[in-house]
């Protein structure tokens, strides 16, 4: 008898790992960026707005149960706030032509004339 149970057991260790949550909020960003006097800095506004936004992409990842992803990025969103002097040295990309690009890619797009017409 206890051997039957052994393997239901052993199944659901492995599916209440599988189907663990990803913890974005222990993460702690917003106490990280209070903690770091760097990312406080005016100068350093892109920085944080990046880590915030890689967060709630994290959020959006859950959500749709990309666990696995989700995790992953709540590790590069750690690394990144534990070391701000090097997130912003790598993130100091100034090309306004890039960020033109990217705010405009941002905008929403409104349907084109085909795809807003009714079926005949």
């Amino acid at each position: 008898m206890r051997h039957l149970f052994l393997p239901l057991l052993v199944l659901l260790a492995g599916t209440a790992t599988a189907s663990a949550v990803c913890d974005v909020k222990g993460a702690k960003l917003e106490e990280a960026i209070a903690a770091k006097a760097e990312l406080r800095e005016t100068a350093n506004k892109q920085t944080v707005r990046d880590l915030r936004t890689l967060r709630d992409a994290a959020i959006v990842l859950e959500t749709y149960k990309y666990s696995t992803e989700c995790e992953r990025l709540v590790e590069i969103v750690r690394a990144l706030a534990a070391n701000p002097e090097k997130t912003i040295e790598r993130g100091g990309d100034t090309d306004e032509d890039k960020a033109e690009d990217l705010m405009e890619a941002r905008e929403p797009k409104a349907p084109t004339p085909a795809e807003t017409a009714k079926p005949k």
